[in-house]
C-alpha cells in the first residue's frame, strides 16, 4: 500500500512541525479538487493518454484558465502528472478516477468527497461538544425520498465493496451453508462473489425496497437469478428466516449499540439453531498508531459519528453487542484487506 501524500510530506526531511501540521489542516482543498475531477470525468477523458488541459476543458465544458489551476493542485498531490507545461496524464492513483477500471474509486470520490459529506461533517463541533448524533434511520429515509442522492450512496458503495467482496469470498469456507442471507445487502455485490466461488449455496440478498431492485439486476447479471432470491424489508422489524448463515457486511458499524443490538436479535430469531452470524467489519485496532491502516479505520469511525451515529468497534465491543443479542463472538478471520470476518454462534 502506498503512502498518502499526506503522510509522506508530514515526514519529509526538512518540512518543520508548522508545515506539516499546515498541510493536514488544508486536506480538504484535495479532496474537494478529486470531488470536482470525478464530476467533470477527467479521468476518463485522459484513459488514452496525456492531453493539454485547453482540450480537456473543451472536453468537459470547463473555463481552461481554472481547470489549469485545478490540475495543477491534483499533479502536487500525485493524482495527474503534468508531462510538459500545461499537458497532463493519469497516474497510477489517477487511474482509479476512470469509471471503466476494476476497482474504481470515482464513485467514491463523489461521495465521500462531495456536498453531502461536507454538510455532516460540519456538524462535528456541536457533536463533540453535546454528544449528540444524528438519528441513523434520518439518513436512509433522505435516500428514500431523494432517488438521485440515494443513487450516488449506492454507487459509492457498491464501488467500495467490490475487492473486500473478493477478500471476504477467499477468506472463509462457505461450503458447510446451505442458505445464506445477505442482510443489507446492497446491490449484491458480496453476495454474487460468494455465490460465484460456491456453487452449492443458495443466496437470500434483503434489503430495502428502493434498494432492492438494483440488486436484482446485479444477481441477473451474474447469471444468479436460480438460487438467489430478493427479498425487500427493514431489517430492523425482521428478517428472513431459516438461513444456515447471515452476513452483513458495513452495516452494523451504522448505528449505535441500541440499534445494533435490535439487528443482531431479529437475526438470533430468525435464524437455523445451528446458524452462523458473518459481520464483515473493520476491527479498530487495540493500540493505534500512525499507519494508513489506523487512518483509515479511525477516519470511519469519526464518519459514521456524523453521519449516523455508528462507530467502528474492537474485538471486546464486538464481544460484548454479540452476548446481548445471544450469540457468542467465536473468532475474527482477517481477509488480506482492511476488512475482517467477525464470526458468531447463537447460544
Amino acid at each position: 500500500m502506498s503512502m498518502p501524500a499526506q503522510q509522506q510530506l508530514s515526514q519529509a526531511p526538512g518540512l518543520s512541525p508548522q508545515w506539516a501540521l499546515f498541510q493536514l489542516v488544508t486536506g480538504h482543498y484535495i479532496s474537494r479538487a478529486i470531488f470536482v475531477a470525478a464530476k467533470m470525468g477527467i479521468a476518463d477523458l485522459l484513459k488514452d493518454g496525456p492531453q493539454n488541459y485547453t482540450d480537456i476543458a473543451k472536453a468537459s465544458g470547463a473555463h481552461a484558465p481554472s481547470l489549469y489551476r485545478l490540475m495543477l493542485l491534483l499533479t502536487s498531490a500525485g493524482v495527474f502528472e503534468e508531462k510538459e507545461t500545461g499537458c497532463f496524464g493519469l497516474t497510477p492513483i489517477g487511474e482509479y478516477l476512470r469509471t471503466d477500471v476494476p476497482g474504481s474509486r470515482r464513485a467514491q470520490a463523489l461521495l465521500l468527497a462531495g456536498p453531502a459529506q461536507q454538510r455532516s461533517w460540519s456538524g462535528l463541533l456541536d457533536i463533540v461538544r453535546t454528544g449528540k448524533t444524528p438519528p441513523g434511520r434520518s439518513a436512509f429515509q433522505f435516500f428514500a425520498k431523494y432517488p438521485e442522492e440515494a443513487a450516488v450512496f449506492d454507487e459509492g458503495m457498491t464501488a467500495g465493496s467490490a475487492e473486500a467482496s473478493a477478500d471476504v469470498a477467499a477468506a472463509y469456507d462457505f461450503s458447510p451453508f446451505g442458505t445464506m442471507v445477505d442482510v443489507g445487502g446492497g446491490h449484491g455485490v458480496l453476495l454474487t462473489a460468494i455465490l460465484s466461488v460456491n456453487p452449492a449455496l443458495r443466496g437470500v440478498l434483503f434489503d430495502l425496497p428502493h434498494v432492492a431492485e438494483g440488486a436484482r439486476k446485479q444477481i441477473q447479471g451474474a447469471g444468479l437469478a436460480g438460487r438467489c432470491d430478493v427479498v425487500a424489508g427493514d431489517f430492523f422489524e425482521g428478517v428472513p428466516s431459516g438461513g444456515d448463515a447471515y452476513i452483513l457486511k458495513s452495516v452494523i458499524h451504522d448505528w449505535d449499540d441500541a440499534r445494533g443490538l435490535a439487528i443482531l436479535r431479529n437475526i438470533h430469531g430468525s435464524m437455523a439453531s445451528q446458524g452462523r452470524l458473518l459481520l464483515v467489519e473493520m476491527v479498530f485496532p487495540s493500540r493505534l498508531d500512525q499507519t494508513p491502516r489506523s487512518q483509515i479505520v479511525v477516519g470511519s469511525d469519526v464518519n459514521m459519528l456524523v453521519n449516523l451515529g455508528g462507530r467502528e468497534r474492537t474485538e471486546a465491543e464486538f464481544s460484548a453487542l454479540f452476548s446481548a443479542a445471544g450469540f457468542k463472538l467465536a473468532r475474527i478471520i482477517p481477509t488480506r484487506g482492511l476488512w475482517s470476518l467477525v464470526e458468531g454462534v447463537p447460544v
